[in-house]
């Protein structure tokens, strides 16, 4: 019995450990608003072209981290900058859906001009775990951009 007892808790740690170490590589909303407001910041220092390239570097820790990183879009849906697709760049995604008819972009502008900041839900590819999970993604509207990271809800 004692062996029973022994092994089902030496279980329960593998599988307590199991779930801290999943919740470490996932970002947390307050993660992923501090990001937004350092891209912003370091948007608004040192302009478009020097911080869309920081944005789309995979090597700079400051706007990668596990599955968050930093996009940017204009009011038409254009994406300027993502930290995960390089091929999104320049491309007008407006209309682009997720796996339920979720208007993404549309989501985005729409915070964006009603309320200038918040969050938007929809599902997306987690760069970690390549499944299409539920996402939400905080965006600010900057000088007529969005600027926005996103968490994967757990």
């Amino acid at each position: 019995m004692k062996k029973i007892i022994k092994g089902f808790l030496l279980g329960l740690c593998f599988a307590l450990a199991g779930s801290i170490s999943m919740a470490a590589e996932r970002g947390s909303p307050e993660e992923a608003v501090a990001m937004v407001k350092k891209a912003v910041a370091y948007l608004k220092a040192n302009g478009k072209d020097k911080a869309f390239a920081e944005f789309g570097n995979l090597d700079n820790k400051e706007f990668h981290d596990r599955d968050l990183y930093i996009f940017v879009y204009d009011l038409n849906g254009i994406n300027l900058a993502h930290g995960n697709n390089p091929k999104m760049v320049g491309k007008n995604l407006l209309d682009m859906k997720d796996n339920d008819g979720v208007y993404i972009i549309k989501g985005f502008i729409e915070v964006a001009n009603s309320k200038g900041k918040g969050w938007v839900d929809y599902k997306w590819p987690n760069p970690v775990t390549k499944a299409v999970e539920s996402k939400s993604s905080y965006i600010e509207k900057v000088d007529g951009m969005i600027v926005g990271c996103g968490i994967y809800k757990r």
